[in-house]
């Protein structure tokens, strides 16, 4: 265990900048291999975006961003203001080298090896994650209340199902759902919706500001300190 030190002594083995859920999550693992710690935050332990969050572990979201599927919608996609890659024309030079790298990416042999490294990491992540809630004894706050993604059209559905394959494949659990299982699952549905996929082992906390406090607690217990 971490010996206590004087914030204000600036002597520790490491600085870690930012008291949210990650700058924690390094804290937690750095005081159990006996490193003194401080943490550095400009309004304190999970004041800012760790306290207001979804607060979903998205273990099963193994897919990465860069695709063949992206990089094939992204032309059409600059040509829509409102779209979800608009930039701005003065800022598109400075943007350049940045989308060229995402292009290099979306190659196919690079989302292989990016699908592979995510999947990984991910199946690292799970038990790691879990492991450092039941230390801070905050492992009551996960829930595993599973996610629907719902489609709009059978068109919009088919077009997942390729992603879905490979969530398969890396041994993530679903079940695709439509008529009366679909919602029971989410009554209350619009009509227009006609096809989902429910993910069962999809979890979230019950509060990311406590769990980032629960983890708070453990590490200054542990001898961190912060300012």
């Amino acid at each position: 265990m971490g010996s206590a030190f004087n914030p204000e002594s600036a002597t520790a083995d490491v600085a870690v900048v930012g008291a949210g859920i990650i700058g924690l999550s390094v804290a937690m693992h750095l005081v159990a291999q006996g490193r003194s710690v401080l943490l550095i935050d400009r309004k304190g332990i999970a004041q800012e975006t760790s306290a207001q969050n979804a607060g979903a572990l998205a273990f099963s979201d193994i897919l990465p961003l860069a695709s063949p599927r992206i990089l094939r919608q992204a032309p059409r996609w600059l040509l829509d203001p409102l779209g979800p890659l608009a930039i701005r024309p003065g800022y598109a030079l400075q943007m350049l080298p940045w989308l060229a790298r995402f292009g290099m990416a979306s190659r196919p042999s690079a989302y292989r090896a990016s699908l592979q490294a995510q999947t990984q990491l991910m199946r690292l992540a799970a038990p790691a994650f879990h492991a450092m809630l039941a230390r801070a004894k905050a492992s009551q706050m996960i829930r595993q209340d599973g996610s629907l993604q719902v489609y709009e059209s059978d068109v919009e559905f088919q077009s997942t199902l390729a992603g879905w394959q490979l969530r398969a494949e890396a041994g993530i659990a679903f079940e695709h759902v439509k008529g009366e299982r679909l919602r029971a699952l989410q009554p209350g549905l619009a009509s227009s919706i006609v096809a989902g996929t429910f993910v069962p082992h999809w979890e979230t906390v019950s509060d990311p500001f406590e769990v980032a406090s629960a983890l708070g607690r453990h590490v200054m217990q542990a001898g961190a300190a912060w300012r």
